[in-house]
């Protein structure tokens, strides 16, 4: 394999950055979640419009009736994942919300049982549960300090499952797609729904101050482009799961970005409840079997 220019790790941390960033950019921005969500969606695919015409346009014929059922619901669904969470980041702190987001993994093998009929591990199992304890402690220290921040916890928590359903119905689609046809096509269907969203509601497309534009701009192109094509161009180099360590860290970042941006601080339940989180998602990621195999070996 070809050696990249540059260590792979150097990206991760950009992508890790960009992603934290998101829920600050939201909190800056003054127009409702919707519209947050629709330009920063309209404006992803402006950007990548030209890349795609260039490029891919040929592979849409490619989708099968059924592709387009699966792309349609993913980018349904992620269109309101973005309207509930930036909605939670409303009522609840950066730190909560960013963490229970996290708990997409286990979102996930939760799917991809039902789904797929994927086994469970007892790791898997005592991941979860750890998670889940986590995510308890966070909601219950927030629901005793405000029912506004607990409902805050809530929409974050719903928005976490509705990502991971987004990515359970894109799983099968991408092994005949490229990323860009893809992330394209779902990102447009997102927006479409997004647009009827926030004409339904009756919340206005604009005008906005020239803040509110440079915000949307920033969450299309930082956590949305930026972010995750880092993170999609490492991994030719790196293991799935050393991405999905490093996506722990977003909480982190966002919560130190929070604390000198809007001088947010973290209460004894967040810290303890994000902590064991993480710990919970580090064990569904890390394979416990690899890690024995390499320190068996340093030791022989």
């Amino acid at each position: 394999m070809e050696q990249p220019k540059i260590h792979p790790y150097i990206p991760i941390i950009i992508g890790v950055i960009s992603v934290a960033l998101s829920a600050i950019f939201v909190k800056l921005a003054t127009a409702d979640a919707g519209v947050i969500a629709f330009y920063r969606m309209l404006f992803s695919i402006l950007i990548m419009l030209p890349f795609f015409l260039i490029k891919y346009r040929k592979e849409v014929f490619l989708l099968s009736k059924r592709d387009w059922i699966f792309s349609s619901i993913a980018g349904v669904f992620l269109a309101f994942h973005f309207i509930l969470w930036f909605e939670s980041l409303n009522y609840t702190s950066v730190a909560s919300s960013t963490v229970l987001v996290t708990l997409q993994p286990i979102f996930a093998f939760a799917g991809t049982y039902f789904f797929f009929k994927e086994r469970l591990s007892i790791k898997t199992i005592l991941s979860a549960v750890i998670a889940i304890l986590g995510s308890v402690i966070i909601s219950w220290g927030d629901f005793k300090l405000s029912g506004t921040a607990f409902f805050g916890d809530m929409l974050a928590l719903i928005a976490c499952a509705l990502i991971t359903t987004y990515l359970l119905f894109g799983q099968d689609v991408r092994k005949r797609l490229s990323l860009v046809t893809y992330t394209f096509i779902v990102y447009s269907i997102s927006t479409v729904t997004l647009f009827f969203y926030v004409l339904i509601k009756g919340e206005s497309f604009g005008p906005y101050p020239s803040s509110d534009w440079f915000w949307f701009l920033m969450l299309a192109i930082i956590p949305n482009l930026l972010g995750h094509t880092f993170f999609n161009w490492a991994l030719k180099w790196v293991s799935t799961n050393v991405i999905s360590i490093a996506i722990l860290f977003e909480p982190v970042g966002a919560s130190i970005l929070a604390y000198y941006v809007f001088k947010e601080t973290l209460v004894v339940s967040q810290v303890i409840g994000g902590l064991i989180v993480i710990s919970g998602i580090l064990l569904f990621v890390i394979d416990l079997k690899k890690v024995k195999k390499k320190l068996f070996s340093k030791k022989t």
